[in-house]
């Protein structure tokens, strides 16, 4: 017999009892949805649209005050250099004993910067001085003698017969009157000598005290005592230097100018410079040489610029901006396309100014001509037009047609 088939019904679902479906719930999800779409595009097309946030400046028609004063011709940048600057070494080679500086002192001429071991050297000055007592007793003992042979020649010389001498006794005294003489000179000569030897030995012994060529300041300590020094390099185990002594009253700046803005340039200009650590520190200076040479390599001439006042906050290697200066102080002709516009706008790349216009939103890169400025503008003759928009203080990322979002205007 054949098993009974299972209940079929009993497996069938009951859509009778299932929950109705609400409208409501319905168009609460369609509705979130739609939100949420919305913010996943509008985030996008966020992301999309910006762009690099800037501030900026309308440009304006040129004032007298940001007329007046010196134009700048040129700027460029460089580092401050020191003209006199020596790393001091010892004139042999030798075991440093005592080394009497540290960085940052400041040191006279001729002063003691340290000592060698000089044990050696003493022996030989005292062996030296030895020798020249004893040539010089020689001498004090050979000069009886020759005074006397050449007082007894001339007696019998000068007798009233000359009978009463016989030539072998005269002939005798004038041998022992000349060979004596001929002692003492060479009696003479070795004290002479003896004495060139002592002080040979003294300039040895004087040679192992290092002392300082000019007056300045230490700005390395090289070698410490128990270390071997030599004015050559002999090995990396023999010092070379006991410290780096540099003159603060002959500090300077070195910049290199392009070779196609040379002829801005002229020896005795008036320059500003700024150090890159004190940026709102102007510092008079004016050019002292032009290099009379171009590098090849970078196109460029090295120009010398000399400050007007030290001041302890300048220090070698430090960063600076200069900004060579016209030779007139008088206010420029003022032309119908001259503007003016905040010093923040400027840019030099290259020995070049250059402005940075905001254009439908976009960066464009502008070459100007600078005639005049103050201490907060620049009068520009050519690159911009009245009503337009710069960008101030430019930041690095910036570049030609990059999307950018301004930030705020003045």
């Amino acid at each position: 017999m054949h098993a009974k088939p299972a209940n079929l019904d009993a497996l069938r679902i009951d859509r009778s009892q299932a929950a109705p479906t609400s409208p409501r719930g319905t168009w609460r999800w369609l509705a979130a949805l739609l939100i949420l779409s919305g913010a996943v595009a509008g985030g996008w097309g966020l992301i999309r649209g910006s762009g690099i946030g800037v501030k900026t400046a309308l440009v304006q028609a040129p004032s007298a005050a940001s007329t007046s004063g010196g134009r700048t011709l040129l700027n460029a940048s460089g580092y401050v250099t020191t003209r006199l600057k020596a790393t001091v070494s010892s004139k042999i080679t030798g075991k440093v004993a005592e080394i009497r500086v540290e960085e940052g002192m400041q040191v006279d001429k001729n002063q003691i910067l340290a000592t060698l071991d000089d044990s050696n050297v003493q022996s030989g000055l005292r062996l030296a001085e030895a020798q020249l007592a004893a040539a010089k007793l020689a001498l004090a003992e050979s000069e009886p003698l020759a005074k006397f042979s050449a007082a007894e020649l001339k007696r019998l010389t000068t007798l009233d017969s000359p009978r009463s001498v016989s030539l072998s006794d005269l002939g005798k005294a004038e041998a022992e009157a000349g060979v004596q003489k001929a002692k003492l000179e060479r009696q003479r000569a070795e004290v002479a000598v003896a004495q060139r030897q002592v002080e040979q030995w003294q300039q040895q012994v004087d040679d192992t005290i290092i002392r300082a060529p000019f007056a300045g300041v230490v700005t390395t300590k090289d070698s410490q005592p128990g270390e071997m020094i030599s004015p050559m390099s002999s090995g990396g185990f023999t010092r070379t230097g006991i410290c780096t002594l540099v003159d603060m009253a002959s500090l300077e700046i070195e910049v290199d100018v392009g070779e196609s803005f040379i002829n801005r340039v002229q020896a005795g200009q008036p320059v500003e410079a700024t150090l890159d650590a004190y940026p709102e520190w102007k510092i008079p200076c004016q050019v002292t040489a032009i290099i009379p040479t171009a590098d090849r390599q970078k196109a460029t001439v090295k120009v010398r610029v000399g400050f007007s006042k030290l001041d302890p906050r300048i220090l070698p290697q430090m960063g600076v901006k200069v900004a060579f200066q016209g030779s007139s102080p008088a206010a420029p002709t003022l032309t119908n396309n001259s503007v003016a516009v905040p010093k923040e706008a400027l840019q030099s790349i290259n020995g070049r100014d250059i402005a940075w216009v905001v254009s439908n939103g976009k960066a464009e890169r502008r070459a100007v001509t600078v005639t005049g400025s103050n201490d907060t503008q620049v009068t520009l003759s050519a690159g911009l037009a009245k009503g337009e928009t710069v960008v101030l203080n430019p930041p690095s990322s910036l570049s030609e047609g990059c999307a950018v979002t301004i930030q705020s205007s003045r």
